[in-house]
């Protein structure tokens, strides 16, 4: 059944405007948890406004991910998933991603579950909450090490002129 859509537009405008204040918080100060808990807001009201199986458990695999990204960076966890799987790329639900730091991997898979959820979901709101937890991820990516984002960018550019 579809969720209420009374007080979904302010909610919305509100959870941007918290996420956006994380982006520049982070920006501006190189803390990346300030982007982190400026998205969380967003990423639980995505999974209340979900409801079909593989939208709903992409919304909840975006949540644990960002959490455990929290706990990377809080305790300074580094872990290079590209040496212990023996490969610099992983296919994760049709996509492509590069993989390395796990605190950089993490923003990415968010990235793509974001853009899982925009195409899988027929609800305004919960396309707008995709958009906003995807430009929060690659804010994420930057603030953590910006040769990887712009990297990471050329790559998006690239895979997405060979899809043309």
């Amino acid at each position: 059944m579809a969720k209420p859509t009374k007080n979904a537009t302010p909610i919305c405008i509100i959870l941007s405007i918290i996420a956006v204040i994380g982006i520049v918080i982070g920006l501006l100060t190189g803390y990346t948890i300030a982007m982190i808990i400026g998205l969380l807001p967003t990423a639980i009201y995505e999974i209340y406004r979900t409801e079909g199986k593989s939208t709903k458990a992409s919304s909840i695999l975006l949540l644990v991910i960002l959490i455990a990204e929290l706990v990377l960076i809080i305790f300074n966890i580094n872990f290079n998933l590209a040496e212990y799987l023996g490969t610099t790329e992983k296919t994760i639900a049709g996509y492509l991603v590069p993989l390395g730091d796990v605190k950089i991997v993490g923003p990415t898979v968010m990235a793509v579950l974001s853009i899982i959820l925009f195409v899988r979901t027929y609800g305004k709101y919960t396309k707008w909450l995709a958009v906003v937890i995807f430009i929060t991820s690659f804010g994420i990516i930057y603030s953590i090490d910006p040769a990887i984002f712009k990297d990471l960018f050329q790559y998006a550019v690239e895979e997405g002129i060979d899809e043309i």
